[in-house]
């Protein structure tokens, strides 16, 4: 198929500030896949179908942010076991017969970007939040952390998802209060899956010798928690770190080629933010 120009994009709402076209572009143009394109488009979940409908066999791909990756499941004819345990599909694949195939790269992405740090196993770990990105972080987690996961969480609404996600993926989640929040910081794994801002006041309860920081966030970076970490000489792994590794499977997938140009990938995201 080298002679047919091949198309990929991201969608979501809001999507324009999105790096996935960066990264992907980046990794086509290392790969030397001159005839692959890749794009950004607005879409929400009102749209998703029209716009699923509407693509022609050009299409190798999609990348979905939110609010589309519970919203595309019923469009596919098919999902991996990863999508399926968290319920959220972030990449689609169309196969050379016209299947739709769904699967999630958050969480192998989650668990290759501690790998690369050296971080196989944990004894325990933390979890800041409760939104969706906690789901796929509890997953990621069921594969490096050996004992029980203590879940921050605002309100009893949110802890009773975190104990049913805990249930559905294998792991023992203990519910804490938001209000403690900064006890979370003694584990030895800390995964800070917030807004921007919702973790600045506890930059200050830093223990002295931390541990390991994984903050989900990649802008603005470093947060004032990933900062005062860092000065305390703990370990980080950034949200472009978790972004770089979830779209470098994006692309193996979509294009076939493995394995993907990782370094290219993270240069041109470490560039596009820098100019930001």
């Amino acid at each position: 198929m080298a002679d047919i120009r091949r198309r990929g994009a991201v969608l979501g709402s809001p999507i324009a500030h999105s790096l996935s076209p960066v990264l992907h572009r980046a990794a086509y143009a290392e790969l030397g896949l001159d005839d692959w394109s890749y794009d950004r488009f607005e879409v929400d979940e009102a749209a998703l179908p029209g716009f699923i409908a509407g693509l022609d066999p050009s299409w190798a791909g999609l990348s979905l942010t939110m609010p589309l990756k519970r919203a595309i499941i019923p469009l596919l004819d098919e999902i991996s076991a990863t999508a399926a345990s968290v319920e959220a599909v972030n990449t689609v694949v169309f196969t050379e017969d016209g299947r739709r195939v769904g699967d999630n790269t958050d969480i192998p992405g989650m668990i290759a970007a501690l790998r690369e740090r050296g971080i196989d196993k944990v004894d325990s770990a933390a979890v800041l939040g409760a939104g969706a990105t906690a789901s796929s972080a509890l997953a990621a987690l069921a594969a490096v952390c050996a004992g029980p996961v203590t879940a921050y969480v605002r309100g009893p609404e949110r802890a009773a998802e975190m104990r049913a996600w805990g249930q559905r993926l294998g792991v023992d989640v203990v519910i804490a209060d938001w209000a403690d929040a900064a006890a979370a910081l003694a584990a030895p794994l800390v995964v800070a899956t917030t807004p921007a801002g919702a973790t600045d006041a506890l930059a200050g309860s830093v223990p002295t010798t931390p541990g390991i920081l994984f903050d989900v966030l990649y802008e603005p970076w470093p947060t004032a928690l990933a900062a005062a970490w860092s000065a305390r000489g703990g370990a980080v792994v950034g949200g472009l770190d978790l972004l770089v590794h979830q779209a470098l499977l994006q692309v193996e997938q979509m294009t076939g080629r493995v394995p993907a140009p990782l370094a290219a990938m993270r240069q041109a995201g470490e560039a596009a933010l820098a100019a930001r």
